[in-house]
């Protein structure tokens, strides 16, 4: 489909290295943080951005302009579609009762699995596409299916009830409903029980896994390449904490932002699957990705404004937490 560059370990092994540095920055600057400012926030965005945009330039320079751009798309695709999963983590959030004062931790350690669990999506089907190249299809359609569902449908509502991973936890961890601490793991009762903060770290986990099944194959459909398809996926990823406060007070405003989305999924899904029979050149589709978030941002921002959603309103702190839900290892 695209071709591939042979990159040499050290840019592997420099990558990863400047991933975790940035983490480490990321984590000191934010010690003992208890709220993030818009100020805040918009600094770190554009630092991220900066960061981002800085791998690129290494990208065009090794590799030279078309995988430079390939880069690039792929970077805009997989921040494009995250901002839909800012949506859900926000619910999340909200469900739990969480304060704006503990989310950042969550966060952080949220974008920390996100991270390892994308490397081996990625490496598993940029293997598969190279040893089955019909898989491009699947995926293809995949998107296209997901991109019409997301387009006729109403917005899900998040139920992390219904999760079967935190069905699974809750019998073998007990839970307690106490919110006050930012830590995970708590003592209540003689017993130790994991917090409203922990069950929203593996909400949070395990439904980036789910917009991981969209956003990789949209990368696919820009190129093949394991080592783009992963610098641009995780330098997307690491901005999505300071992109999330930066948003949080205006994520009303994009309620048309969704049907740009499904218009894109659908675009790259289409791509790949006539993939044989008509090249797309990258920039034509650097152009529609663009194009499309530029039109639904500005309807969202200067169209009618919807009704406030009283549902999604956070709850009340409790501060006498009940005895915890769940197994009593006594």
């Amino acid at each position: 489909m695209t071709e591939h560059h042979d990159w040499p370990i050290w840019a592997w092994v420099a990558f990863n290295a400047y991933v975790f540095v940035m983490l480490v920055v990321s984590l000191l600057a934010h010690r003992g943080q208890t709220t993030v400012s818009l100020r805040s926030a918009a600094r770190w965005s554009a630092f991220w951005i900066a960061g981002g945009l800085l791998v690129n330039v290494f990208v065009w320079w090794w590799a030279g302009p078309q995988a430079g751009l390939q880069f690039f798309t792929g970077y805009l695709l997989e921040e494009s579609l995250s901002v839909d999963n800012l949506f859900v983590i926000l619910t999340i959030f909200s469900y739990f009762g969480i304060p704006p004062a503990r989310q950042h931790r969550v966060l952080f350690w949220g974008i920390l699995g996100a991270i390892v669990f994308r490397g081996i999506f990625i490496l598993a089907g940029t293997a598969l596409v190279e040893r089955f190249h019909w898989i491009l299809y699947l995926f293809g359609l995949f998107l296209v299916v997901t991109g019409a569902r997301m387009g006729f449908h109403q917005d899900t509502k998040v139920d992390p009830d219904q999760n079967l991973f935190v069905r699974l936890f809750r019998k073998v961890v007990p839970v307690c409903t106490e919110i006050g601490t930012d830590r995970f793991f708590i003592r209540l009762y003689g017993r130790l029980c994991a917090t409203p903060m922990l069950v929203a770290l593996l909400v949070i986990e395990t439904t980036d896994v789910m917009f991981a099944v969209d956003s990789i194959p949209a990368v696919f459909s820009v190129t093949t390449d394991p080592f783009l398809v992963f610098s641009s996926n995780i330098c997307a990823v690491l901005g999505l904490r300071s992109l999330y406060f930066l948003l949080q007070g205006v994520m009303g405003l994009f309620r048309y932002l969704r049907y740009g989305l499904a218009v894109i999924l659908v675009f790259v899904g289409g791509k790949m699957l006539v993939t044989d029979l008509f090249h797309i050149p990258v920039a034509a589709s650097l152009g529609v990705v663009a194009g499309v978030l530029a039109i639904t941002v500005l309807a969202s921002l200067f169209g009618p404004k919807a009704e406030k959603d009283t549902a999604d309103e956070p709850t009340e702190v409790l501060r006498n937490a009940p005895p915890p839900e769940g197994p009593d290892p006594s």
